[in-house]
């Protein structure tokens, strides 16, 4: 788990391929905008201030680049962190404990009926309605999962962290919500949203993570049939295509740059590959973050001396341009940044960094 320092968290969350970005001081929200990005009209998309390592547009700035995280953090040591769900490729349930009297029936548990002679006596937060819809499909509580990161918040709250595999993508949702909804005091932070990092502290607490695991699980597979049912699927992001085999350039640079150390072709086989799933659809995917991870991580082997610059930037473009053919000048720029800042942190199997 990351350390006791602001800056100790966010590199943290960027080695384990978070993207972070500043929170205000002892709040849960961004940073705002510069005075240009609060015009009117004006969205993240085109904007130069990510460009110009500006932290612009909330999570749309997340970066896992260190230097521009140890810049932020540096000369800003009381911001908070957040990580951007969607390129993080997470989904985390947001059990929350507002004071507040249940809904109407039918939005306690969207979709699932309540008879009138059920007797919702002592139903009172998230952490209730989670339990109860657990027993219904006949699955543990998850607020109990200790193979998963779980993250006690300030209000007595719980964040539940999965990893979302690369054939699905989830937006999110309140539990309050008369639109989509898991669960009445159930939010869903995923595609489009943010989350606190944990250890990250406020006036009111810190972001205590329990005992268990401190990276999170696979996103179980009832819960990811819960959240199809109740319309999580993202609906701006298409199904997969039918999956294809990494380029057999890239195949041969990976044999050929971890030859005689099975764990070095590992590293390479399953970072390649997860640029490869990004092809499985036309857009999203964050294959943004996943090849500035990619790079981030074979510049670590590069810098450790394991590989060649040269291979790992081969197999890196190789594989980009089979996922997205027809980017491969933005693809090489997202290269050269990922590698230039894991050239500079050393990476050697079975060593922390």
């Amino acid at each position: 788990m990351p350390g006791n320092t602001r800056l100790a968290t966010a590199l943290w969350c960027a080695e384990q391929g978070w993207p972070v970005h500043p929170l205000l001081p002892g709040r849960k929200t961004p940073l705002a905008n510069c005075t240009a990005c609060r015009t009117p009209g004006h969205t993240p998309a085109g904007c130069p201030c990510p460009a110009a390592h500006r932290w612009c547009h909330g999570f749309h700035a997340a970066t896992l680049d260190t230097d521009r995280i140890t810049r932020w953090w540096t000369d800003n040591p009381h911001h908070g962190v957040g990580v951007a769900c969607g390129p993080a490729r997470l989904v985390v349930i947001d059990i929350d404990t507002h004071p507040a009297p249940p809904p109407a029936r039918d939005r306690i548990w969207p979709g699932i009926e309540i008879g009138d002679t059920v007797d919702l006596t002592g139903l009172t937060n998230g952490f209730d309605t989670l339990a109860v819809l657990a027993a219904l499909r006949g699955q543990d509580n998850p607020a109990h999962d200790t193979s998963t990161l779980r993250v006690r918040t300030p209000s007595g709250g719980l964040h539940l962290w999965y990893r979302a595999d690369t054939t699905h993508h989830w937006r999110c949702s309140s539990g309050n919500s008369p639109q989509r909804a898991l669960a009445w005091q159930i939010d869903i932070r995923a595609h489009g949203g943010y989350i606190v990092a944990p250890t990250t502290t406020t006036p009111t607490g810190t972001y205590q993570p329990l005992d268990g695991s401190p990276t999170p699980a696979p996103l179980p597979g009832w819960l990811a049939a819960e959240l199809e049912r109740t319309g999580h699927h993202h609906p701006h992001i298409p199904h997969p295509r039918s999956p294809r085999r990494a380029p057999a350039r890239a195949q041969q640079a990976v044999q050929a740059a971890g030859a005689g150390h099975q764990r070095i072709t590992r590293i390479m086989t399953t970072v390649l590959q997860e640029i490869n799933d990004c092809g499985r659809v036309h857009d999203g995917a964050g294959f943004t973050a996943v090849l500035n991870r990619a790079a981030y991580t074979l510049g670590g082997l590069v810098a450790a001396g394991h590989i060649t610059q040269d291979a790992a930037t081969q197999a890196l473009r190789e594989a980009a341009h089979a996922a997205r053919p027809g980017q491969d000048r933005r693809s090489m720029q997202i290269i050269a940044g990922g590698m230039s800042a894991g050239l500079a942190r050393p990476l050697t199997p079975g060593r922390r960094r």
